[in-house]
């Protein structure tokens, strides 16, 4: 799971992805889009976010949930946190994946 969430994290669209649902919580593809073409000036169309989603998705760092027509994605902290307590904090007791 781990090498899962490092493959994720190595594209820089992707860690910018996340830094747009850090800072704004629950998106929508075409807010996500939005946002990188404003703010960092990627002119990437919809299914190439929407791959780069699925990729952040597959690894555990983005979750989405449908709310009538729409898909919200929001960011899960949780695959950060174990990879933070494994190397970081070696004395807490490990979690099982």
């Amino acid at each position: 799971m781990a090498e899962d969430v490092f493959k994720a994290l190595a594209d820089p669209t992707r860690r910018r992805i996340l830094d747009e649902l850090t800072e704004r919580g629950s998106q929508s593809l075409f807010e996500i889009c939005a946002r990188l073409a404003t703010k960092h000036g990627l002119g990437l169309s919809r299914q190439a976010i929407s791959q780069h989603l699925a990729v952040l998705e597959a690894a555990g760092l983005v979750q989405t949930r449908r709310q009538g027509r729409y898909k919200f994605h929001d960011l899960n902290t949780e695959p950060l946190e174990r990879i933070v307590t494994r190397w970081l904090r070696p004395d807490a007791p490990e979690s099982t994946p």
